[in-house]
């Protein structure tokens, strides 16, 4: 049967993220992907772990209200924690269903101090980035982490692994339960 999962974001990295993790996760399960652009209801550009976290979940509730007839709702929010001095990048998922949900964070890195400068005066991180790196429309590319490693790890695969442990309640309802 095939199931329905909505993604918060017209973002193809974010959508291609999840996919990932969805199939990676249940392989013997048939999903279509659909991005709809929903409010995360926080700033731009979250600069801490819990505005991070509440932009995800906004993301995919916004999402279930625009379409409530989906299996699962997921939001995806990038965000930076300034820690002594220095700005730590990273995103939150959130993914929903009807009786279930889950959260998973990336792994995070921290930015170098031109962009943080940039971003510390208003400006949103993909933006920062491709100023930064005279590059355009970086956040729906390899993101920060891409431009920082040269591409060894992309904005896609450092978001993988956060749909994963987002999706262990899911693969685990017997030890998680209801919301």
């Amino acid at each position: 049967m095939l199931k329905k999962v909505i993604v918060a974001s017209k973002n193809p990295v974010k959508i291609a993220a999840v996919k990932v993790g969805f199939e990676k996760m249940f392989p013997t399960q048939s999903f279509d992907f659909q991005g709809i652009s929903v409010p995360s209801g926080v700033s731009d550009q979250p600069m801490t772990h819990r505005e991070t976290m509440n932009g995800a979940i906004n993301r995919a509730d916004n999402a279930k209200k625009e379409i409530p007839t989906a299996d699962f709702w997921v939001g995806v929010e990038g965000g930076i924690e300034k820690m002594d001095g220095n700005g730590e990048a990273f995103a939150w998922i959130y993914v929903l269903s009807e009786s279930l949900s889950g959260k998973g964070k990336t792994g995070s890195f921290f930015l170098p101090k031109k962009i943080m400068e940039l971003v510390d005066s208003g400006m949103e991180l993909g933006h920062a980035d491709d100023l930064v790196f005279g590059q355009s429309n970086t956040k729906q590319k390899s993101g920060a982490i891409g431009l920082l490693t040269g591409d060894v790890m992309t904005r896609q695969t450092l978001y993988e692994p956060a749909v994963i442990m987002a999706l262990i309640p899911f693969k685990n309802e017997e030890f998680y339960g209801e919301i």
